[in-house]
């Protein structure tokens, strides 16, 4: 199946230069670019694709109040954010928002395509080495810090502990590894953590996570 695709972007070069690069994948589409927000969330809607890559920083509407608009529709696509390491409060921002994970603007070739296959897929982009100091940096210096989510009374014990490893960035097949158990039933457990805490994807896991207190920042 093809994977439709719309860059959104001010930058005419990377604009151009994404969708040049994601054209020549077999098994993905780009029917189409926006140069700003507003006309990206007009885009997005007309021509419903499956993942949008998201620019934060734009004229008219900004990256991240074009992916809360968007989210907010029946017929979301999933949100990659474009971004660069000096943007990490933007980064925290969009994840809250509900993009599936960011993207750097100087990533390969190799590393946008996948970046596209892996969110369509509904996985987020959640890369520990990356994210998760983001998001600790941020979430250790925001005074928006929340008392625990009532929802977390939810989970049993496993899941809990199956949450905290995701919010440290491991998947499914690592948390199998570290837990000592079968890939499958880690599966299982995540899908009940997404539907016992109304989530959509890792990245809003992640999210819970930190701004809930169930992760305490710089600790292991």
């Amino acid at each position: 199946m093809t994977i439709r695709v719309v860059v959104v972007d001010d930058q005419e070069m990377v604009r151009a230069g994404f969708a040049a690069l994601l054209g020549a994948e077999p098994d993905i589409e780009v029917v189409a670019t926006a140069a700003d927000g507003a006309e990206g969330v007009a885009t997005v809607r007309r021509l419903t694709p499956d993942v949008v890559l998201m620019d934060v920083r734009m004229p008219v509407l900004d990256g991240i109040e074009a992916t809360r608009q968007l989210l907010r529709d029946a017929t979301a696509p999933r949100v990659v954010m474009l971004t660069t390491f000096d943007a990490d409060d933007y980064i925290y921002e969009s994840l809250r928002a509900g993009a599936s994970g960011f993207l750097l603007k100087d990533a390969s070739p190799t590393e946008l395509a996948d970046a596209v296959r892996v969110v369509a897929a509904g996985e987020a982009l959640l890369a520990p080495s990356v994210t998760r100091r983001v998001i600790e940096q941020y979430a250790a210096t925001s005074k928006r810090r929340r008392p625990k989510d009532p929802r977390l009374a939810k989970l049993t014990d496993r899941e809990r502990e199956v949450l905290v490893l995701v919010a440290a960035g491991l998947s499914n097949q690592e948390i199998a590894a570290e837990l000592v158990l079968a890939e499958q039933t880690v599966k299982t457990h995540v899908s009940r953590i997404f539907g016992k805490l109304d989530l959509r994807d890792r990245a809003q896991a992640v999210v819970l996570a930190y701004e809930s207190g169930l992760v305490v920042p710089g600790c292991d």
